[in-house]
């Protein structure tokens, strides 16, 4: 449930984390076709030890993350290496369009979900078929429209962002067909959410792996086979993609039968759409904020030609499979912080947020070593000429980043961790922090058409999110949780 309380109002939030708390004994019914029987669906972070627990449920989201991130990575790995430096670069400079449209359909699809999750926590199984209904209307019109609204305005939008005339033709094939199929990435995403939503994480997972694999392999194909360049990994995307959604729709068809939607269901009222649409629209928008962001950076960075293009997209990618582990961290401090926040204990909560950043910056120690030292040398997997000059401009990239991996730690933990105790508006603000923070620092950037203030963009929005979010949770332990739960001690642990 690493998405169920962002932005969700304050009240809503604390009922939905005490729902989801260990204090609660939660079984669901379910008809298997010889009977019914019992399924607990619990995972229980109010006892025991926080340090042995966050690491416990850390590490298979880190996993998943990885994989994920491979999958992310083979377009630009297969494109590099086969088609050549303008075409890695052509695919890097929709990185940002694509981070946008990606982002806002997870957080949408989640927060649609989130009303799925509280009525299978209750064992209300008319009313979770109702929320699915609903999920799966809204998705499929916001899809369709997004679908029009990105195709539309592509061109114009990127000659905004300044892409170089030699890569903008690729760069254009490979993103419109990336935004023509939403819909496939919505089916998958949707059909994710709502079996996390009923306690199984792993299916979505496995089939996510199946996908990655069967990207890999249509990219080869299509790519050294057919000669369909950049074009021909954007399509291996939407393919992969809408064959892991098709993969989610037939095991829920047979294997999850309290899903069996009969014609009443798909009658949602009107307050439980608007509800849904309340939710999981600003979950949206939280992504959209950082999204801008890093268009400006990308805005900048192209200015500078396609051979950077080229590094900063293999060294960016580099980086995101590292810091996946922070990902993972702030995912597992949601569901910690919303359960221990329904348990009404704070000491523990405090025990959570100090046991996270401990591991946080042990790992973030060890992660800036390795990226800092031999991290250049995976650009060999990226690319086949011009290595040594794209080597020095990822080198200078890994640098940059690794030397902020700390604050980068904080605003993982300390972000998702504020959203999981069921505040909305503050996290969003260090979400506005770090725009302003990019986007500074990336205007300077593009004035001196400096790479290395490019690279520098991210660390500095890190920094000042990071500075905001140790205020809040200050704030929150020491104020505002000290009047929800009057009399209860908040401990002394940082």
């Amino acid at each position: 449930m690493p998405f169920l309380l962002y932005n969700l109002p304050l009240d809503f939030a604390r009922q939905f984390s005490h729902l989801m708390s260990g204090d609660v004994c939660r079984t669901v019914m379910a008809c298997n076709g010889k009977g019914v029987f019992m399924k607990a669906v619990q995972h229980d972070m109010t006892s025991g030890s926080p340090m042995r627990i966050i690491l416990n449920f850390t590490l298979p989201i880190f996993i998943g993350n990885v994989f994920q991130q491979f999958y992310n990575m083979a377009d630009a790995v297969i494109v590099g290496k086969f088609v050549g430096t303008k075409a890695l670069a052509a695919v890097g400079s929709t990185g940002t369009i694509m981070f946008l449209i990606y982002g806002f359909v997870v957080g949408m699809t989640a927060g649609f979900t989130v009303l799925t999750a509280q009525k299978f926590g209750a064992g209300d199984m008319p009313a979770m078929r109702r929320t699915v209904a609903g999920a799966s209307i809204l998705s499929l019109v916001i899809g369709l429209i997004l679908t029009v609204a990105f195709m539309i305005l592509m061109k114009p939008w990127l000659a905004l962002m300044n892409t170089p005339s030699d890569i903008f033709a690729d760069a254009y094939a490979y993103i419109m067909i990336i935004s023509g199929g939403i819909l496939a990435q919505m089916l998958y995403n949707l059909l994710a959410s709502i079996l996390r939503a009923l306690g199984n994480s792993k299916v979505p997972l496995y089939f996510l792996i199946l996908s990655a694999l069967l990207n890999i392999v249509l990219d080869l194909v299509l790519i050294i086979v057919f000669h369909m360049g950049a074009a021909g990994a954007a399509i291996a995307t939407v393919i992969s993609q809408g064959i892991s959604g098709l993969l989610c729709l037939a095991y829920i068809v047979k294997k999850v039968p309290m899903l069996k939607m009969s014609r009443e269901d798909w009658h949602p009222s009107g307050t439980l759409i608007k509800t849904q649409i309340g939710i999981g629209i600003p979950m949206a928008l939280q992504y959209s904020i950082t999204a801008i962001g890093t268009m400006m950076v990308q805005s900048s960075l192209n200015i500078l030609g396609s051979t950077l293009v080229a590094a900063f997209t293999a060294a960016s990618k580099i980086e995101q499979v590292v810091t996946q582990a922070y990902v993972a961290m702030g995912t597992t401090m949601a569901t910690y912080g919303a359960q221990n926040m329904g348990a009404g204990n704070v000491p523990r909560i405090r025990q959570g947020f100090r046991a996270s950043t401990i591991i946080g910056i042990i790992y973030a120690f060890i992660a800036a070593a390795l990226v800092m030292t031999v991290g250049k040398y995976m650009s060999y997997l990226f690319v086949s000429e011009d290595v040594e000059l794209i080597m020095d401009s990822v080198d200078i990239y890994l640098k940059c980043v690794g030397t902020f991996f700390i604050p980068l730690a904080i605003v993982n933990i300390y972000r998702n961790g504020i959203q999981g105790l069921g505040y909305g508006i503050l996290p969003m603000m260090a979400g506005v922090a770090e725009l302003v923070g990019r986007g500074v620092v990336a205007v300077i950037a593009a004035g001196q058409k400096s790479y290395l203030g490019v690279c520098l963009a991210s660390p500095a929005a890190w920094v000042l999110a990071a500075a905001l979010l140790i205020g809040m949770y200050y704030y929150i332990i020491k104020i505002d949780l000290k009047k929800i739960f009057p009399g209860k001690k908040t401990g002394n642990d940082i």
